[in-house]
């Protein structure tokens, strides 16, 4: 097995089973890409195994951080059936889930989501691309379902040196390939596409927060709506199941326009009752305010603005200047629900960059809800860095 030897003093993480080591980090030693290698204190002491990537500023993802343990087949299958073992114990109320949320299931590089019959699978770094046909083939033995769509084309992989890759794993030889798929959340029917849809398909971390929009909307009797990067409209959905009189949906994408059009037919909502509006969403809103436009209740669940801290500065103008304007645009009394997905972001500075944007609209509210993802994304205690997507519930003073 070849060895990773740490310099002085770079230990500590590991010793606090955070599960990177960052390149800067290794005094010497190297492998083939996703190779398994046991990384070693300057004393030449086990800490842990891990998948070794050559491209990677985070040069090993770890696997185990115990000795006597293999990484082998078996040591995969435990680890995926400890995921789906964990999701077995949700509240989920939706045919669409995550399965495996990478280092959080003590698989770091590995995404799977579950659309109904059909899996959609990143393979996202060097060690899970080494061991990809044996994870599909325990994916699929440990779910139940026969169809397996790889959805390898997320940007990280081209930080470990790998190719995008997109289509079918695994499917029946009689399976057509129909790569749409709808599912069930909340009692609503969504569709998606896991060929060419966003991430893998869909936004499953936004699951839980399109159920509480859906019931604050009803709780507050909120008429007009507006739901700002809409995407699919998965909480365009929410608000008229909430009770809305109309909702205006906005995104840059045409095609996720017309998805939004047809969730409105599939859920049996009256066409009337959504505009979908191709814009960008920093106009729009400035248009609306200049027309004197308001809205009882606002969603901005905007793309990620800042993948790392290196770019939380600018990032963080872009999130004042459009919650400031949402903010404006909100009729007394009413709900914005208000994310930030940029891991560069934090909870803390985000509820400031909030903050800021209410004083320079000259308004008041009440945070009401703290908003995160759905529970099959978890965040665990010895990898906070997972915690990515957070948001606020805000009432504005009336």
């Amino acid at each position: 097995m070849k060895a990773i030897r740490l310099l002085p003093g770079k230990e500590r993480s590991l010793l606090r089973r955070h599960p990177w080591v960052f390149a800067g980090s290794i005094d010497k030693g190297k492998a083939d890409p996703g190779e398994t290698v046991r990384v070693e204190d300057v004393a030449g002491r086990f800490l842990a195994w891990g998948a070794y990537s050559g491209e990677s500023l985070i040069r090993v993802r770890v696997w185990s951080f115990i000795e006597a343990e293999r990484i082998d087949r078996a040591f995969f299958e435990r680890r995926v059936q400890r995921a789906l073992a964990l999701r077995a114990r949700l509240p989920i109320a939706s045919t669409g889930l995550r399965l495996v949320h990478g280092e959080a299931d003590g698989l770091p590089g590995l995404v799977v989501d579950r659309y109904a019959d059909t899996l959609s699978v990143q393979f996202g770094a060097a060690g899970t691309e080494r061991w990809k046909e044996v994870l599909a083939d325990l994916l699929l033995q440990a779910s139940g379902v026969s169809r397996l769509y790889e959805r390898s084309d997320a940007s990280v992989r081209a930080l470990e040196g790998l190719a995008p890759r997109t289509g079918w794993l695994r499917k029946p030889e009689a399976d057509p390939g129909t790569t749409e798929v709808t599912i069930t959340e909340h009692g609503w029917q969504l569709t998606l596409d896991v060929a060419q849809g966003h991430k893998t398909g869909y936004y499953l971390d936004q699951r839980d927060n399109r159920g509480h929009f859906g019931r604050w909307v009803r709780q507050l009797g909120c008429r007009r709506v507006l739901n700002a990067y809409c995407y699919t409209g998965g909480f365009t959905v929410a608000a008229l199941a909430g009770g809305a009189e109309h909702v205006t949906s906005v995104d840059s994408s045409a095609p996720a326009l017309q998805r939004v059009q047809a969730h409105l037919a599939l859920n049996g909502f009256d066409p009337a009752a959504g505009a979908c509006v191709d814009a960008d969403v920093n106009a729009f809103l400035r248009l609306s305010l200049d027309a004197g436009h308001r809205f009882d209740a606002i969603v901005l669940d905007p793309p990620k603005f800042a993948p790392t801290t290196a770019h939380a500065e600018r990032a963080a103008r872009a999130y004042k200047d459009i919650n400031r304007l949402a903010l404006m645009l909100l009729a007394p009394g009413g709900l914005l629900f208000t994310f930030s997905c940029s891991g560069g972001i934090g909870a803390e500075l985000f509820h400031k960059i909030v903050a800021g944007a209410a004083i320079d609209a000259g308004v008041d509210g009440a945070i009401v809800q703290r908003l995160e993802a759905a529970p099959d994304h978890p965040t665990t205690m010895l990898f906070p860095e997972g915690e990515y997507l957070k948001g606020l519930a805000i009432l504005k003073a009336a």
